[in-house]
């Protein structure tokens, strides 16, 4: 008999192309220590000795690596066209086979790299800069700062090559460095002969403030705590960094700084955020470790490049700004309501926003500001028209090219504004900066909330659980979630349910914190399934336990102020520009806060122009008919009569006759 032999299938895809990785976790914006080589001809230099270029390529390479080979024509390329640009490279061969250096010769001869070649013996250069692959490029600041790592481009892969590249990663790097503009994309795994390195720790390397604590404060912390920032105090120099380590110490330990909470990713899963503020293990390590050793400063040489803000605004400058109509005065101690003013903008056409920020002139006293649109007719537009918000960690708002929000024509801009006290009277006149596309937008963007206005937390009640429903129109893309209580929400959940009964969960925050009101954008954009409803949890902690509590004995509801409660899930959604089910989904909104009379989020019998027909409206039969509920009755009534109500005029007259 012949002996049988099992063979494995592979475990994942043949093809495979560059992928994305967290660039926390995998070195963007740390220091790269001032490594020395020796060229294959000879000739000795290190890393500072491109200190006066622009910015800093190190290449991987392969001679002996067939997707390295590939991608040598593209590099040569890049070379000379950014020598003219300042840009220098440096080729790096981690692969030291006994045929190495021949086989380097002779990449350099045939596709005629002009920089330095090296042979990593020593694999030094591969494990100070954690390569992967034989593929991968770094791009370093003049500071030798890490800004970007990844592959040359898309055009071959694993098992797959194309004709032409379809995504220029790192050109596009090195523009936006040459440009002083942030990396948008930082880290991706590269596709090539992955590296086998034993990791050594260097006794010589000692982490200081210079070479590694103040890149961690400067991606991570240095956006609030700066001299006008929201942050109580800066943290922009060593100074400022050394007498305030006690602090820092507390909050970094505790989790509370920098704000972020969202629930960890799974082990060995990239983060869904794009904008992910927790700092990475080997950071937090290295910054609790830097304060145990007694703060060294270390070298000045070896500190990042300085900040520079060419604009007071974090969106750049502005096309309109906008303040608040007047100043508010700002008491001295105890608390303050909540402040609403309007604000008209009088255009005579529909304008695109792109990017919004809001910017409050005493940052100190302000708790949080939300800016929404209300329409020339004065309709409110609080769910889909929220602009913009203001709260500590969360300022502004960037929408990627051929993404913007509506501001109607004659709309008025409704903000709310709720300070906190400073122990010194101050004054405050917020503004809002808005800039706009120069083009109609393909996508457009509406903020949309989730929302249970019935709440009811009881007294003395350490876990209330509530919960708000919401359903959206076919073509839904999610781009953000932003939820929202008050002083004793505890911690708050989106759940995706599908038609066939599967649950998944969005976003948990297990610890929702009044003060930190974040947006969390997704990396990746989400299409909701058709008929499928998103639920928001929302745990409430009514106790004497709370210490934010104004009250345990009382039973709290609905309201504006802080002492009060609310269970909001905002999403941000983007809708094609001629999706119907958009343009609809307006005049329905308007209708329905036609009907609400009394403001309260939802309609009684009573509120129906024709009576007998709200059970078809109440689904859950409960005496209510929400938003949802309105909205899903509309569609369906809609699907009844299309083939006799043609255009969208005769659809609109239907319904007010309906109604």
């Amino acid at each position: 008999m012949l002996p049988v032999f099992s063979t494995a299938a592979p475990t994942k895809s043949i093809k495979q192309g560059p992928i994305p990785i967290d660039p926390n976790t995998h070195g963007i914006g740390r220091w790269i220590p001032n490594l020395s080589f020796i060229t294959i001809n000879g000739i000795k230099g290190e890393l500072s000795d491109f200190g006066n270029k622009k910015s800093l390529v190190i290449a991987f390479i392969g001679a002996s690596c067939p997707v390295s080979k590939k991608f040598a024509p593209s590099l040569a390329t890049l070379e000379k066209e950014y020598a003219a640009k300042d840009v220098a490279f440096l080729f790096i061969d981690p692969i030291a086979t006994a045929s190495a250096s021949k086989n380097l010769q002779k990449m350099v001869h045939v596709h005629g790299f002009t920089s330095p070649v090296i042979l990593d013996r020593t694999k030094e250069f591969a494990l100070a800069l954690g390569a992967k692959s034989t593929t991968e490029a770094f791009v370093l600041d003049s500071a030798r700062t890490l800004l970007y790592r990844g592959p040359v481009n898309d055009q071959y892969g694993l098992g797959y090559q194309l004709a032409y590249p379809r995504r220029h990663h790192l050109k596009d790097a090195l523009n936006s460095v040459l440009r002083s503009k942030p990396v948008e994309e930082k880290a991706f795994w590269s596709p090539g002969c992955e590296l086998s390195l034993e990791e050594k720790k260097n006794p010589e390397l000692e982490w200081t403030y210079h070479n590694r604590i103040s890149r961690i404060l400067k991606n991570n912390c240095v956006e609030c705590h700066r001299e006008g920032g929201v942050g109580p105090f800066p943290l922009e120099h060593y100074d400022e960094a050394k007498e305030n380590a006690g602090m820092i110490r507390k909050v970094v330990s505790e989790g509370i700084m920098p704000p972020w909470f969202a629930a960890d990713p799974k082990p060995g899963h990239l983060s869904l955020w794009a904008n992910d503020r927790s700092l990475s293990s080997s950071d937090k390590r290295d910054l609790l470790a830097w304060i145990q050793n007694g703060k060294p400063e270390g070298n000045p040489a070896d500190a990042p490049l300085p900040q520079e803000r060419r604009s007071e605004w974090d969106i750049g400058k502005p096309d309109e700004i906008f303040s608040i109509p007047r100043e508010v005065i700002v008491r001295a101690t105890g608390v303050m309501p909540y402040v609403n003013l309007r604000l008209k903008t009088n255009f005579a056409k529909d304008r695109w926003i792109e990017a919004a920020e809001v910017r409050p002139t005493a940052p100190e006293a302000v708790h949080h500001v939300l800016v929404f649109i209300e329409d020339e007719n004065g309709i409110s537009q609080k769910g889909p028209g929220a602009l913009a918000a203001y709260v500590p960690g969360n300022t502004y708002v960037k929408f990627p090219e051929g993404v913007a929000k509506k501001l109607p024509a004659g709309a008025t801009l409704f903000f709310q504004l709720h300070y906190n006290p400073t122990g010194k009277a101050t004054k405050d006149r917020t503004r809002i900066g808005l800039r706009y596309a120069k083009n109609i937008p393909k996508k457009v963007v509406r903020t949309i909330p989730v929302v249970n206005r019935r709440i009811k937390i009881p007294p003395n009640q350490g876990n209330h659980v509530e919960t708000a429903y919401g359903k959206f129109p076919t073509g839904t893309v999610v781009r953000a979630f932003m939820p929202h209580m008050h002083l004793r929400g505890k911690s708050i959940k989106y759940e995706l349910l599908t038609q066939n009964g599967e649950r998944e969960t969005l976003l948990d925050i297990p610890h929702f914190d009044f003060n930190w009101q974040l947006r969390y954008e997704l990396r990746q954009p989400l299409r909701l399934p058709d008929d499928s409803r998103i639920q928001v949890t929302g745990v409430f902690d009514n106790s004497k336990d709370n210490p934010a509590n104004p009250n345990p004995n009382v039973t709290v509801r609905w309201g504006d102020q802080s002492e009060d409660e609310m269970l909001i899930g905002y999403l941000e959604c983007e809708y094609d520009f001629v999706n119907t089910t958009f343009q609809i989904g307006e005049k329905e909104n308007h209708l329905f806060n036609r009907l609400d009379r009394n403001r309260d989020g939802f309609l009684t019998q009573n509120e129906f122009t024709k009576p007998q027909l709200f059970p078809f409206f109440d689904t859950n039969q409960d005496g209510h008919v929400t938003k949802e509920e309105g909205m899903e009755g509309m569609a369906k009534l809609k699907e009844r009569k299309q083939k006799s109500y043609k255009s969208s005029s005769d659809w609109r007259g239907w319904l007010d006759r309906f109604f």
